[in-house]
Formats: C-alpha cells, sequence, structure tokens
C-alpha cells in the first residue's frame, strides 16, 4: 500500500489519505456568502478521491476581505450557505476543512482577472464595487501604488483576534472539522510576523516574539472555540525570501510556540510579503517548498504540509514515505484533473479495479476497461 493513501490522524479527525485540496479562492462569493458555485467547485474533489478538502481563504470580519468575491464567516447568516457544502465532502468520504484570512494591507483589491491592483471609483463606476479602507500592523503600503493602510490599535488588534474566534465557532456550526489559518503570502497574520511589514514598538512588534504575540492570540482564541478533538493548522510562509525578512529558523520558532498553544499541522509555504514581483532569491521547480516541511517538521516535532508545484506521483508518494511531511497539498494540478488522487492511487498500485472511486463511476470505469482489453484496444 502505498503511504500517500495510508490513513493519518490528527487529534480525533482521521484522513483517508495524505493528500490535502489547498485553499483556492475563486471569487464567487457575493458578500461572502457561498453558493452553489462551492458545493460543485470543492464537491468534486471530494468524489476525486482527496483526503482533506480545503475550502478557500475565507475572511473573518468584512473588511478583511481581499476582493468583494471573497468568501466569508463574520456572520451567523453565512453558516446555512456553508452547510451543504460540508455535508456534501464529508458523505463523499473526505474531510471538510476551511482556511481563515484577513487580507490586512492587502485588502480591496480587484479579482486576479480584473488586474489584482487595489479597487477604485473605476471598479464602482463599472461593477458597482467600492473599495474599503485596510489596516496593517504598521503604515506600510502592500506595493508601489497601493493605498497607505491605517495602522491598527490595541483594540483594532483585540477585534480581529476575536473575530478569528467567532469564525471558529461558526465553523463548527457549518461542519467543518479542520481549520487553517491564513498566515502566510503577506495577510494579516503573516504582516505581524514579518520585519518587512511590521515596524511596531509596542508588544505587537519589535522582537521576534512580540511578532509572534498576533498569531498566538489567533491560535488561542480559535482554540477557545474550536472542538478539543478537531485539528488546527497554521499555514506559515517559511521564509519571505527577502534579507530583512523571516527566514526558516523564525519560522521553526514560531511553529514550535504554535504548537504550545494547541495547533497540529504547519502547512508550509514561503514568500507573499514583499509586493508581486517574485523575489530573486526564490527559485520555483517541483516540490521546491518541501524542504521547509521537512524542516520544520524535524526541529519543531509537529506534522507539516508540503505544498507548492506538486503533481508527480512518485515525487509525491516519496515525500511522505520518507518522512518529509505527513500530508501534501494540490491545488492547480487538480483543477487541472479533479481526479488527480484516483489516477495517483492506479500509478502506485493503491487502486485495483477501480475501487477507490464513487461506485457510481467506478462501476462503468472497471466495466469499460474490461470491455477495452478484451476487444484488445488497450
Amino acid at each position: 500500500m502505498a503511504t500517500l493513501f495510508s490513513d493519518f490522524k490528527l487529534r480525533d479527525i482521521t484522513f483517508k489519505n495524505r493528500i490535502a485540496v489547498s485553499p483556492m479562492s475563486q471569487y464567487r462569493s457575493v458578500d461572502g456568502y457561498a453558493n452553489d458555485w462551492h458545493l460543485v467547485h470543492l464537491g468534486r474533489f471530494a468524489i476525486g478521491g482527496a483526503g482533506l478538502v480545503y475550502a478557500e481563504a475565507t475572511a473573518v470580519e468584512k473588511d478583511g476581505r481581499r476582493t468583494h468575491g471573497d468568501l466569508g464567516l463574520w456572520d451567523d447568516a453565512q453558516v446555512d450557505q456553508l452547510t451543504p457544502v460540508t455535508r456534501f465532502i464529508e458523505r463523499e468520504g473526505a474531510v471538510p476543512g476551511i482556511q481563515f484570512g484577513h487580507a490586512g494591507r492587502k485588502a480591496s483589491e480587484r479579482r486576479p482577472w480584473h488586474g489584482e491592483t487595489p479597487v477604485d471609483e473605476g471598479d464602482t463606476a463599472e461593477r458597482g464595487e467600492h473599495p474599503w479602507p485596510a489596516i496593517a500592523p504598521s503604515a506600510i503600503p502592500y506595493a508601489d501604488g497601493w493605498p497607505v493602510p491605517e495602522e491598527m490599535s490595541e483594540a483594532d488588534i483585540l477585534r480581529v483576534v476575536e473575530s478569528f474566534g467567532a469564525a471558529a465557532r461558526r465553523s463548527y456550526a457549518a461542519g467543518f472539522k479542520i481549520i487553517e489559518i491564513y498566515a502566510a503570502h503577506g495577510f494579516l497574520v503573516h504582516q505581524f510576523l514579518s520585519p518587512v511589514a511590521n515596524k511596531r514598538t509596542d508588544r505587537w512588534g519589535g522582537s521576534a516574539e512580540n511578532r509572534m504575540r498576533f498569531a498566538i492570540e489567533v491560535a488561542r482564541s480559535v482554540r477557545a472555540n474550536w472542538p478539543e478533538g478537531y485539528p488546527l493548522a497554521f499555514r506559515l510562509s517559511a521564509t519571505d525570501w527577502l534579507e530583512d525578512g523571516i527566514e526558516v529558523e523564525d519560522t521553526v520558532r514560531t511553529a514550535k510556540a504554535l504548537k504550545a498553544e494547541g495547533v497540529d499541522m504547519i502547512d508550509c509555504s514561503s514568500g507573499g510579503i514583499g509586493g508581486k514581483e517574485r523575489p530573486r532569491r526564490m527559485v520555483i521547480e517541483e516540490g521546491f517548498q518541501t524542504p521547509f516541511a521537512e524542516r520544520i517538521r524535524k526541529e519543531a516535532d509537529i506534522a507539516t504540509m508540503a505544498v507548492g508545484f506538486l503533481w508527480g506521483a512518485e515525487h509525491c508518494e516519496e515525500i511522505v514515505a520518507s518522512g518529509r511531511a505527513d500530508m501534501i497539498a494540490v491545488a492547480r494540478e487538480l483543477l487541472d484533473d479533479p481526479n488527480w488522487p484516483l489516477h495517483v492511487a492506479a500509478r502506485l498500485g493503491a487502486d485495483e479495479g477501480h475501487s477507490l472511486w464513487p461506485i457510481e463511476s467506478g462501476w462503468w470505469l472497471m466495466k469499460r476497461e474490461r470491455l477495452l482489453k478484451k476487444l484488445g484496444l488497450r
């Protein structure tokens, strides 16, 4: 049996395999509400054999959205539209997960196909979408041409921390079984962690311990509002790829501190803090972020998830089988082929006769295979 298709347990939740569907923003929500798009988009990954299906980055405050199309859980009324999604995912044998985010200084952005630049009066005229003010640890814009965010007061910080906890309560009501905090790619929690974006001189900035404080308080807030038996994960940018930014050593310390607060797994990504241009130190190739997952797993003694440019069956199997990470997360490869986990299972010898497929489709595929062999067509 391929290790990639072995069970994996965090707290009381067991994943049928080590393949997670990475959160992928769809920008199809209206006022934060889920709709049929989310049911079909996420449901097809559960049918396709993934063990964990994450819903996209979900805003814990309305002004914490990145775009007008972001999913949200800042209101109790948003729970009902998510319940059918989690019910379907779980019924098909996968674990429904959700990622919590707050855009911070990256808020009020256009959707990618509208330019990934700040919302302005042109969006109001064309689409009836108005800009809104952004907040951040420090009054430093995300990139050239972006508005200067308002530096968060102590009251702002405590309110947002509470918003994460409130969203956790709503996630439980909606039927999710694992939460991931989006603390990477230049979003608010990452902004507090990184000295590139956090220039504060109070208890929320300065030293590494102070910059870590917001992430820890978010973990405490979520953990206090989330069942003891349900896991909590953090997606961290292991390095900023910048000389004055976070390095892997810093992320190991952060992972250790988060583990002490009840965090169960680190989803190991990188970059995103210094604007849209790729840093020169960042070399992209298949599995280029996996060494971060391996090192954090070993040095922080915490479960990790490898993510980023993963597509080869044997490559992904080696990552898990060799103990470099406990799970792998796939995104765009699944957009291209939602049945990627099932095809990987067949390639690795973990699926005979389409036995892992839903019987409604596996039966037909098995029949087709027998017929093709009998006729000598394959």
